[in-house]
């Protein structure tokens, strides 16, 4: 008897994925060559589409080679002016205007290298997108097709008179005639989509495909509002005689959000530098790396504190000593289901250095939360403007600013930043400082802070952008409610729009970390 045929050396192998960081490169070479004459992404734009929607963002891989993509964001489309442009609709490509609890999934954009089209491939990339819409429950697909053949009747035929004839399978285009083979309906066709599809004419075909299994979440179709309310404590630095008075200080104020229905207790930077006060080291840089001893038990306290009172709690920062017994400040995020993550102070300042030889970390966090995503950017990290923008684009809606300052100078630095970043980027932003004085402790004799919540400049928020604010040097607690459709509304249609009105074309951001953003 003959041994059987090993079928695998005859196998070829499609698979239909999310995309990764590690395809970017094949994806700019494919829009390359399947759409000369157009401008292709820029690398920074997928950076973009994966930190900001990553489930939205598809690739066909063919025998281990990427050989299609296909991209999309989330966005309630009633919101959007039915005469829509690729930019508006994008927000320039970078898809910063995706909405996380958007009815729609709009599709930017679909390729397929020339080498490999009559295979498919399109159409399980279509297909990839309906299962996506269907797995997260939208409403619908929108897309603004291309109508590539319409330059070859432009002559002789008005755009709808085209759009027609192709419905009626009279002529043949490769966009809409594959569009509405896949059951996609057509709404409109817009002029000006893409101010370079020469071939289209700049007319694009607003197409729709309706998600029958679409079951609505309530009959209200919009929020009417979003709130999230925020305990920020401004702590009094005084002299304690163990890490149990500690835990009680920071259990007292925890209470006192949890009390108030908080969905954020916010605590400064580096106050558990408190604890150094009962360990009786006159150097420095020793009781540094003593203080660093306690980071099991601070971890255990925040985490327990978090769960039992069910709030989530920026653990303002401490002193970490890691495995190459460099000492970093780090921010930790307790969240109120028991999970932990962490932000790295990225920029030290002088007085760090000298004090006490912290290191500097290099990534650029956003964390998901039960409230929308937030950043965390500590004291000296908010005075760079890049970070925040980087955060915003990442999809923060909220950037928590842990701060210790000795003086005036030093807290009006990082207030007025916040408030700056706060108008910039049209996010709230959230000052939490230490106040008192621990005599003698080197380096951390004196305080001086104002907390303080502040939002964007504009009729929808509070007068001069500030939504609360504490006494100065008085040790106690500012609770206030930010709401985040407000700020979602406003970022559609405030006075001005920081976000969209940016000149993408003139400058940009070059974030050079691709990776651990989440």
């Amino acid at each position: 008897m003959s041994e059987s045929l090993d079928t695998s050396q005859f196998e070829k192998k499609m698979i239909i994925r999310n995309m990764q960081h590690e395809d970017i490169d094949a994806i700019l070479e494919i829009q390359r060559v399947s759409f000369p004459g157009m401008s292709p992404w820029k690398r920074e734009h997928l950076y973009s589409h994966l930190a900001i929607f990553p489930e939205g963002q598809i690739v066909a891989e063919f025998e281990g080679e990427v050989i299609g993509s296909c991209s999309s964001l989330r966005i309630n489309f009633d919101e959007y002016d039915d005469r829509h442009t690729w930019s508006d609709i994008t927000d320039d490509g970078f898809i910063t205007n995706h909405d996380p609890n958007g009815y729609n999934l709009y599709g930017i954009e679909v390729m397929v290298h020339p080498q490999y089209r009559r295979m498919k491939v399109g159409q399980r990339l279509y297909e990839a997108r309906k299962d996506l819409a269907r797995t997260l429950n939208l409403k619908s697909i929108i897309l603004g097709g291309r109508i590539p053949n319409y330059h070859l009747h432009a002559s002789e035929m008005t755009p709808r008179e085209y759009v027609d004839a192709v419905s009626r399978h009279k002529i043949y285009d490769p966009v809409l005639t594959f569009q509405i083979m896949n059951g996609f309906m057509l709404m409109r066709i817009n002029p000006n989509y893409l101010p370079d599809d020469v071939a289209s004419g700049k007319y694009a075909t607003l197409m729709e495909w309706n998600n029958a299994d679409y079951l609505p979440q309530s009959k209200r179709h919009f929020k009417t509002s979003y709130p999230v309310r925020i305990c920020v404590v401004q702590y009094m630095m005084r002299k304690i005689e163990s890490f149990d008075d500690f835990a009680q200080q920071c259990e007292y104020f925890v209470d006192v959000g949890s009390d108030a229905a908080a969905d954020f207790i916010v605590f400064p930077e580096i106050f558990t530098t408190q604890l150094m006060s009962f360990l009786n080291e006159k150097s420095p840089s020793q009781a540094v790396r003593k203080l660093t001893e306690f980071t099991p038990q601070y971890i255990e306290l925040f985490t327990n504190l978090a769960v039992r009172y069910n709030v989530n709690i920026i653990g303002g920062s401490h002193f970490v000593e890691e495995e190459n017994e460099e000492i970093y400040n780090i921010a930790y995020l307790f969240r109120r289901d028991g999970t932990i993550e962490k932000q790295y102070k990225i920029h030290i300042t002088p007085n760090e250095r000298r004090w006490w030889g912290i290191s500097n970390g290099d990534l650029v966090k956003v964390f998901d939360t039960d409230c929308g995503r937030i950043a965390i950017q500590i004291c000296y990290d908010i005075e760079f403007p890049e970070l925040a923008r980087i955060a915003t684009d990442m999809g923060a809606n909220i950037i928590f600013v842990p701060f210790c300052t000795e003086d005036r100078h030093g807290y009006l630095r990082v207030r007025y930043c916040a408030q700056a970043r706060a108008v910039e980027n049209q996010v709230f932003t959230v000052i939490s400082g230490t106040v008192g004085n621990l005599p003698h402790t080197e380096n951390m004799d004196i305080q001086y802070a104002q907390s303080a919540i502040f939002a964007p400049s504009d009729f929808e928020f509070a007068r001069d952008g500030i939504v609360g604010e504490t006494n100065s040097n008085v040790e106690m607690v500012l609770i206030s409610d930010v709401d985040l459709e407000v700020l979602r509304r406003q970022r559609q249609n405030g006075t001005v729009k920081h976000l969209k009105d940016r000149r993408h074309d003139v400058y940009r951001i070059d974030y050079l970390k691709d990776e651990g953003t989440f």
